[in-house]
């Protein structure tokens, strides 16, 4: 008899390279064994884990895979969106380092001499107009059967802030994905909010509280790259891995302390248990790199796709016997 076994997800942020989730993701959803209880997610990850779940409201794991495709195409270049609006979405794949159109060009120019607030002064955010069309955010928070957790950065006092699904609009998810340098702030209640990927890419904590104690990691920015940046562009990407990770390494750790004292039976409060710790990185089956010079065309994402579910299902042959009872990342290792 086949045992459905429930698993968390974090979902990392990293611009297009959130088409390599999703197919991750399809590949789950394809896996009838396994049942997602909920998704922390922030930025593309955030983006992931709202069609993932206003799908499967609508139509169980085939909703969720149809929602997710329909999301991926609409943000392609091939989905029709045009002007300002096009220029905008460009602006955004290039700041996290992808490869440059003649129109990213113009906005790098123009955003090293001027803020949003002066390239952009209409505030055009063409993620904010995806969702409103794409996501349904009332039927999302009452009929989610998904947790979800969004996470934000609150600008005033530089804490992480993370919405749940009952709370959830498109303002929170383009709060989520708001990069300071390519959109103007997203306020929320008086609250201005940027990208959450600065202090939770994703925010790992709130999975703590759920009946699963496994969680997996998609994880879209490597940890490690050998060799020294030199060139403004390989600075610039190396700076934001580095500060995309951040949070994630200190989470990490402190799992692994918590883990280790339980094993030493130091910790035997029952407010703290055991997570188990699994994760897909994208590193380990793409070549970033040369990825991250291609332009986002529907066949690039549709080749990301492709990758992201082949890892998925890999990783899931490898490692669903593991589920509910070990850990498949090696935490000591990471940080030895």
């Amino acid at each position: 008899m086949t045992v459905t076994k429930k698993i968390n997800l974090a979902l990392q942020g990293g611009g297009a390279h959130g088409a390599f989730t999703w197919g991750v993701l399809d590949a789950i959803l394809e896996d009838r064994r396994l049942e997602i209880e909920a998704i922390s997610g922030a930025s593309a990850g955030a983006m992931n884990a709202v069609a993932l779940a206003d799908g499967y409201a609508s139509g169980g794991r085939t909703g969720a895979q149809r929602q997710l495709k329909e999301f991926w195409h609409k943000a392609s270049l091939d989905s029709g969106l045009a002007g300002m609006t096009r220029t905008a979405f460009d602006g955004l794949l290039a700041a996290w380092g992808f490869g440059k159109r003649p129109s990213e060009w113009l906005l790098d120019t123009m955003m090293q001499s001027a803020s949003p607030y002066t390239f952009n002064p209409l505030n055009i955010n063409p993620l904010r107009d995806i969702l409103t069309e794409e996501i349904d955010f009332a039927r999302l928070r009452t009929a989610s059967p998904i947790r979800l957790y969004i996470s934000a950065t609150n600008v005033d006092n530089g804490k992480i802030r993370v919405f749940e699904t009952q709370e959830l609009t498109a303002d929170h998810i383009t709060a989520s994905a708001c990069l300071p340098l390519v959109f103007q702030t997203v306020v929320i209640d008086d609250i201005p909010y940027w990208d959450g990927g600065y202090m939770g890419n994703p925010a790992l904590y709130p999975l703590f509280s759920c009946k699963s104690s496994d969680i997996l990691l998609v994880q879209i920015n490597p940890v490690e790259r050998k060799g020294i940046p030199r060139t403004l562009d390989a600075i610039q990407n190396r700076l934001n891995e580095i500060t995309f990770n951040a949070s994630l390494l200190r989470e990490m750790r402190a799992i692994d302390f918590v883990t280790r004292l339980i094993e030493e039976g130091t910790l035997n409060n029952p407010k703290y248990r055991r997570i188990f710790m699994h994760r897909i990185a994208m590193s380990d089956t793409v070549d970033e790199s040369a990825a991250s010079k291609m332009s986002a065309q529907w066949s690039y994402f549709q080749k990301l796709n492709k990758a992201g579910r082949k890892a998925g299902k890999a990783w899931i042959a490898a490692n669903y016997d593991a589920i509910g009872g070990k850990s498949t990342m090696d935490l000591r290792q990471e940080f030895a």
